[in-house]
């Protein structure tokens, strides 16, 4: 059986292509791509004490490690959130080709623009300056006792109520009666 080397040239091009866009498009959009680890977000989830009543925002969801954990495992009510328009239409395909999708709703944006006060629990892995620059919405829109569950980066100024070293999870819970500011530390 002989491969026509014209065929084979389109997929390796076609093959280079995907990685690049993957790669690029972490610049273009501010959205770097890499998958959080299954130990990872199994531990967010723990340690964030997901459950049935709870409204999970995922934020920068790829193609839906936490989304649909969340979703399938804990019965939880998830908004998965996605700049990148590929990974986004990943996450589509997926809710719909999956179970669950009612307790599923996808958000094609950015999440700097979200209001966060539906939230019980956000859960990210993203760069050092978002979560710099999220802090201050979820000190203004956080309801109190919601939970921030971070995979490799901390909240500047907040102080962790757990980090978990070998998932590298910090987990912050938003204090009742809080006010904006309130969960900092004074350091940041």
């Amino acid at each position: 059986m002989s491969i026509d080397p014209a065929l084979l040239l389109a997929v390796v091009l076609g093959a280079i292509a995907v990685v690049a866009y993957f790669v690029f498009a972490s610049f273009a959009f501010g959205a770097g791509y890499q998958p959080t680890p299954r130990r990872s977000v199994e531990a967010m989830l723990r340690l964030a004490e997901v459950g049935p009543n709870d409204t999970v925002y995922d934020l920068g969801a790829g193609t839906g490690a936490i989304v649909f954990r969340a979703a399938r495992t804990y019965r939880a009510r998830v908004v998965g959130v996605e700049v990148e328009p590929i990974r986004f239409l990943v996450l589509k395909a997926r809710r719909a080709a999956g179970p669950f999708a009612d307790r599923i709703e996808l958000r094609w944006g950015n999440f700097y623009s979200l209001d966060f006060r539906a939230a019980s629990v956000v859960t990210a892995f993203l760069w050092p300056g978002a979560m710099e620059r999220l802090r201050s919405k979820f000190e203004a829109e956080l309801p109190p006792g919601a939970r921030v569950v971070s995979h490799c980066h901390e909240i500047p100024g907040w102080r962790a109520l757990t980090y978990d070293a070998e998932t590298d999870v910090y987990l912050y819970r938003r204090p009742a009666g809080a006010t904006p500011g309130a969960v900092r530390t004074g350091g940041g």
